[in-house]
């Protein structure tokens, strides 16, 4: 079944528009926000297991580092950038990387997704 999942998750993408010049210190102003909600996601978490006998393998044995997000290639807004953020049940996520475009199923001509990684904000 194609996406968007009609039980699946509504993702906020957080995108700030184009600069509108800069402040008397030579620094970017921030554009105005740009932010839209992509409804129908599915949100796995992603895990990352500590080397074996590690410092943390002695208190636990997965650690989860943020979300992969599975979103609906026809959302009028997309494509994804690399600068855009998402909020995911009210975490701040970087994306990380290039969100991967699956194209169409070459056996059944459907649209496939937009896949991300979103990892979560510390600092």
């Amino acid at each position: 079944m194609p996406a968007p999942y009609p039980f699946g998750e509504t993702v906020r993408i957080v995108r700030t528009g184009p600069s509108p010049g800069r402040d008397p210190r030579g620094q970017p102003l921030p554009g105005p926000d740009e932010s839209f909600d992509v409804p129908g996601c599915v949100v796995a978490p992603r895990a990352e297991t500590p080397q074996v006998g590690g410092e943390q393998q002695q208190e636990r044995d997965t650690v989860i580092v943020g979300w992969t997000v599975y979103a609906p290639a026809d959302h009028p807004r997309m494509p994804l950038r690399t600068t855009d953020r998402a909020r995911i049940r009210g975490v701040d996520c970087e994306i990380t990387g290039e969100p991967g475009d699956w194209g169409r199923n070459p056996f059944t001509g459907l649209r496939g997704v937009v896949q991300f990684a979103a990892d979560r904000v510390t600092g």
